[in-house]
């Protein structure tokens, strides 16, 4: 099989021959085995005028005595958090109950959190769409500023009641956080929770993008992608504070007017502002910061003048939906060229990269990292830079504000804020889901009506549904050629036998 895959002059009749053999074999072994079976029971549900419905339920392995009096240990406290109970759309991520840290470990903190930040990155975890994702059921979020309520063993920076801000690998979205303490940054004297988690994590990154990076001077010019953003908001207050530099940013056609005030030049990202730009500048930009990928990669790097730098700091373009998608991902990857080290040294060009992320918990850059929050808030208390906030939501509400970021509709940064109540018509929804599942009437108080315990009676026997012989799952051969590469992508899918031939036929038409 792998003989035939690597061999460019593949004999397909005799692949889909192979391919059919096997599926002889898989029919066979389904058509033989024994039909699974699920045993349960009859609930007679109490009469209501209606007609009763049976339901299903498991019996119980053993006669338990329902009055008998166990002791139970105490109830741990909760509190609220929002859980990706799995990796989709929005409907996976919802708040519920977590139990409350119990204290701090050493060299950890607990902080009581008064405010968290939304950032595209939060999007990419919940799609699954980054590297070592965690587990589900996870509590979401890398940025939350609050109050100290307690410290570990070893941490002499901290104490109770100070005011900090924090960046954690996840579960910051909750109303009590255990953090490292070498991930905590005390507040200056006059910044609020609201402002620290408006600027933390995009001042951070847009400061090692401008000047560790970038090494912005006076005088030069700036190409920065998704300028409407929190961190292209954050590079341009930040290029405002070298002399004379021209900075030009692509955004939304509707954030124009409202940003235009960071910005020397503006191009609608949907437009060809490659052409524009060399309009404007014929001999090219110093810097160009992206955080889209894809095709704006060679776009970017055919702006550059001699000694130019480029900035990759993130991979947008990926997420095209409410879901991972795959065709995005392999789109992204297709349309960025490979560079050589020698075409660099020849055209005088620099390519970096800058991944917070991987910076910090990865690579252990901590003490690096604190340097530059340092510095930021410095600015901040100097009043050299802004910071600019969408809007406050509730936790309750987190799908909402995702949703807002997902169609770029968010001019600086989104905040969640856990004390904040939920919209109106949330919490009827709400309401209602509850009242639904637990079986309740709205129109009535559940207290008033007692209903007798349900009475088991005989026991059924469902079969799982036949096997549906009219249809397969063959393997679909998608060839892609580029630089003499030949690349397999293998797709599932569900077609009617007769088509099978032709299937096959029409695809290796694509090599």
């Amino acid at each position: 099989m792998m003989f035939l895959m690597q061999n460019k002059k593949i004999s397909f009749k005799l692949l889909f021959s192979y391919l059919h053999f096997l599926h002889s074999h898989f029919l066979l072994a389904r058509l033989l085995a024994p039909p699974k079976t699920h045993i349960g029971v009859k609930i007679q549900q109490p009469h209501t005028g209606d007609a009763a419905v049976p339901t299903t339920a498991r019996l119980p392995e053993n006669n338990v005595n329902q009055n008998a009096e166990d002791a139970t240990p105490p109830t741990p406290k909760e509190i609220r958090a929002i859980v990706l109970t799995g990796y989709g759309g929005l409907k996976a991520v919802k708040v519920m109950k977590r139990p409350e840290p119990s204290a701090p470990g050493e060299g950890e903190v607990i902080i009581r959190v008064q405010a968290c930040g939304l950032n595209f990155l939060d999007l990419m975890a919940r799609q699954g769409a980054i590297d070592n994702p965690p587990k589900t059921p996870c509590v979401m979020g890398f940025e939350c500023a609050g109050v100290i309520e307690a410290v570990g063993e070893g941490v002499t920076d901290f104490k109770a009641k100070d005011n900090v801000v924090a960046l954690t690998e996840y579960k910051a979205w909750a109303e009590l956080v255990c953090v490292p303490a070498k991930y905590v940054y005390s507040l200056p004297s006059g910044m609020e929770p609201k402002e620290a988690v408006s600027m933390l994590m995009n001042y951070i990154v847009a400061y090692c993008l401008v000047f560790d990076i970038g090494n912005l001077q006076k005088g030069q010019k700036v190409l920065i992608h998704s300028g409407g953003g929190s961190v292209g908001l954050a590079v341009a207050s930040l290029c405002k504070t070298v002399p004379d530099v021209t900075l030009i940013g692509t955004a939304s056609k509707h954030k124009h007017d409202t940003i235009a005030e960071y910005f020397t030049h503006l191009f609608d990202h949907s437009q060809d502002y490659v052409q524009e730009t060399k309009k404007l500048l014929p001999e090219g930009v110093d810097l160009v910061l992206d955080c889209v990928c894809g095709e704006d990669v060679n776009k970017g790097y055919s702006l550059l003048k001699p000694l130019g730098r480029y900035v990759l700091y993130g991979t947008s373009s990926i997420v095209s939906g409410e879901t991972k998608s795959f065709f995005s991902f392999a789109k992204s990857w297709w349309q960025v060229d490979k560079v050589s080290p020698i075409k660099l040294f020849d055209e005088n060009k620099i390519l970096a990269g800058f991944h917070l992320r991987h910076l910090l918990y990865q690579q252990g850059c901590h003490d690096y990292v604190r340097g530059v929050v340092s510095k930021v808030f410095k600015m901040w208390e100097e009043k050299k830079i802004k910071i600019t906030t969408d809007s406050e939501w509730a936790l309750e509400d987190v799908a909402e504000a995702m949703q807002k970021m997902h169609d770029r509709k968010n001019i600086g940064k989104i905040i969640l804020l856990p004390d904040k109540a939920p919209k109106p018509q949330q919490k009827a929804m709400k309401e209602k889901e509850k009242s639904i599942t637990s079986g309740e009437s709205t129109d009535t108080d559940p207290k008033d009506e007692q209903t007798p315990p349900p009475e088991i009676k005989n026991i059924f026997v469902v079969k799982s549904p036949p096997f549906i012989s009219s249809q397969w799952k063959c393997l679909k051969f998608i060839a892609l050629q580029k630089e003499k590469l030949l690349i397999v992508i293998l797709a599932v899918f569900v077609v009617l036998p007769n088509d099978c031939y032709s299937l096959f036929k029409d695809l290796m038409c694509l090599l």
